[in-house]
């Protein structure tokens, strides 16, 4: 007989997890599994008993004491214990269904009840400064709303759905007895509950027509590439009463031309004159709100960084704003008259060898390597 997992490790909560923080893994890990939605998955069945054996334990104080003072071969703790697993310890697969659904009535699953509508995600590109700073945005995007017509009974006006034959109502069906029983959803009135014969021709028996609908939200600064803002309640309609789903807004940036980020810090490469570098000088600097000026000193090297604070990223949903990094790029020129060649000629002659410290040091390296 195969050894049991762990329950924190089934549930992937630690074990200190509170009984809320155990609550919302198990409802999220059950639903992903839960055999209504895999009909004919054994792996799916296998995955969902055993997550509702650890909730059994964890959710209960009790339990739960017992099981982390004597583990797996502790004394039966009803439902489920070192004496195995047994289905009396909870209503079946129905009343989790409940638990993870909501709704019933009598402990049975009632799939016809108020449910959620479905979320919407909608892909919003943004530019690097609007990130940056923040932005007021409108955009249109299509969803599925209540039939202007039947106002989401699908059937034709005039007319009234029936209840299901089939489920009688319940949006469910049941397979097999005794411990081994699948509830899935309903073929005939598709989970609803209700058949309609004469559907309605404005949305062809569905409820629901597709409308192009405007939203304006509110872009935070600080945002970053990839985050998802929520617009709660802007999803499509739930059914028989239930409450909208959300629209998540996906933020995508687009790449700026002379910065880089990371976080609420900002990366610019910046080339300078190998005369500037080599005399220093102070010079003028782009950042996202304008221009600074930084004093740059003498001898400064290709490569060097320099960070200039307050001239990065907001903080999202924070009062505090990153640094500017800047990495010189000392240029040297490519072409130059003959005036400028003497000038450079004339200063490689007056130079000594110590302007050079890192030419210096290599030679000595290269020297000892071939002594």
């Amino acid at each position: 007989m195969a050894t049991k997992r762990d329950y924190y490790e089934v549930l992937g909560v630690d074990r200190k997890a509170s009984t809320e923080d155990i609550k919302k893994a198990y409802r999220k890990a059950a639903k992903a599994c839960h055999p209504d939605l895999h009909p004919n998955d054994s792996a799916c069945e296998v995955r969902f008993r055993e997550l509702n054996e650890a909730n059994e334990i964890l959710s209960d104080p009790e339990k739960r004491a017992r099981y982390d003072q004597f583990g797996m071969d502790g004394p039966p703790m009803g439902g489920f214990g070192g004496a195995g697993f047994d289905a009396s310890g909870f209503g079946g697969f129905e009343s989790i269904f409940d638990q993870l659904f909501g709704g019933g009535m009598g402990g049975q699953a009632q799939r016809s009840g108020p449910r959620p509508g479905n979320d919407l995600r909608f892909n919003m590109r943004v530019t690097f400064e609007e990130a940056a700073f923040g932005a007021k945005k409108s955009f249109d995007f299509m969803r599925n709303e209540e039939c202007e017509t039947c106002h989401g009974s699908r059937a034709k006006p005039g007319t009234q759905p029936v209840t299901c034959a089939t489920c009688k109502g319940t949006g469910q069906v049941r397979s097999g007895g005794g411990f081994m029983v699948t509830v899935r959803t309903c073929p005939t009135c598709q989970g609803t509950g209700q058949t309609v014969s004469d559907p309605c021709q404005t949305c062809s028996g569905t409820g629901r027509q597709r409308k192009k609908r405007t939203a304006t939200i509110n872009v935070p600064a600080g945002i970053d590439n990839g985050q998802v803002i929520v617009m709660n309640g802007q999803g499509e309609p739930g059914t028989a009463g239930g409450p909208r789903g959300d629209l998540q807004v996906v933020i995508s940036v687009t790449p700026h031309r002379l910065f880089a980020r990371d976080g609420t810090t900002l990366y610019l490469d910046m080339p300078i004159t190998f005369t500037q570098a080599a005399l220093g000088a102070t010079i003028e600097i782009p950042t996202l709100g304008g221009k600074t000026s930084y004093k740059m000193p003498e001898g400064t090297q290709d490569g060097a960084k320099f960070r200039i604070k307050g001239e990065g990223i907001k903080q999202l949903h924070g009062s505090g704003k990153g640094d500017l990094v800047v990495r010189v790029r000392v240029e040297i020129p490519k072409r130059m008259n003959n005036r400028q060649k003497e000038l450079l000629k004339e200063f490689e002659k007056a130079a000594t060898g110590k302007e050079y410290e890192e030419q210096k040091s290599f030679l000595e390296k290269v020297k000892s390597v071939f002594q």
